[in-house]
């Protein structure tokens, strides 16, 4: 049985609006404020993640911000395996995928159910804050990996929304990534 894992950057007030500046979103861009050594430490654990990850779970607009920032045509050890693995796609809309992807067609609890019966190791969610908010929502996901960075926003959207209950979970590890990255692993507690 696969495990759902939900891979976000997050400023310290939980942000996780245009982290890269591709949105026009007020304070986009504030993950390019990091220093070169965070950077290239961050880069260094979600290389290591890519290596663990038998599949990518992305919503639509996330995917085209991949395939867009030239992840599928890019040079390296890194993109080489995110083309490898497969992508499912979260789209309600057509979509002309390339990269290895298929669109999820159906309901997203049940394709995201569905999927977690196929796929046999981690399928990682990367951006697609709707995605994130559904699968948190649906106790879906089985681990949340957060790369805590050293800004407080203030406002945008961020990674817990609304709920129609408390979603309780546990720590499992805390790693220092760089000089002020913190990278925290959360799994449900499901008997809270």
């Amino acid at each position: 049985m696969g495990k759902i894992v939900i891979s976000e950057s997050v400023s310290l007030d939980g942000v996780v609006q245009d982290p890269v500046g591709a949105e026009g979103f007020r304070f986009a861009g504030w993950f390019d404020r990091l220093d070169g050594e965070d950077r290239a430490a961050w880069a260094a654990v979600e290389f290591e993640e890519a290596l663990a990850t038998d599949a990518l779970l992305l919503g639509r607009r996330t995917h085209e911000w991949f395939v867009a920032k030239g992840w599928a045509t890019r040079g390296g050890d890194w993109a080489d395996r995110l083309r490898a693995v497969p992508k499912y796609v979260v789209s309600s809309t057509p979509a002309d995928l390339e990269w290895n992807s298929t669109v999820l067609k159906g309901d997203l609890v049940d394709e995201v159910s569905r999927l977690k019966q196929e796929v046999a190791g981690d399928v990682v969610l990367y951006g697609s804050g709707q995605v994130a908010h559904a699968l948190i929502e649906h106790d879906l996901a089985d681990e949340l990996r957060l790369m805590v960075c050293p800004f407080a926003l203030g406002e945008g959207e961020r990674l817990f929304g609304r709920t129609s209950a408390p979603k309780a979970v546990r720590l499992v590890e805390t790693r220092t990534v760089g000089g002020s990255i913190v990278r925290l692993t959360y799994r449900p507690r499901r008997d809270a």
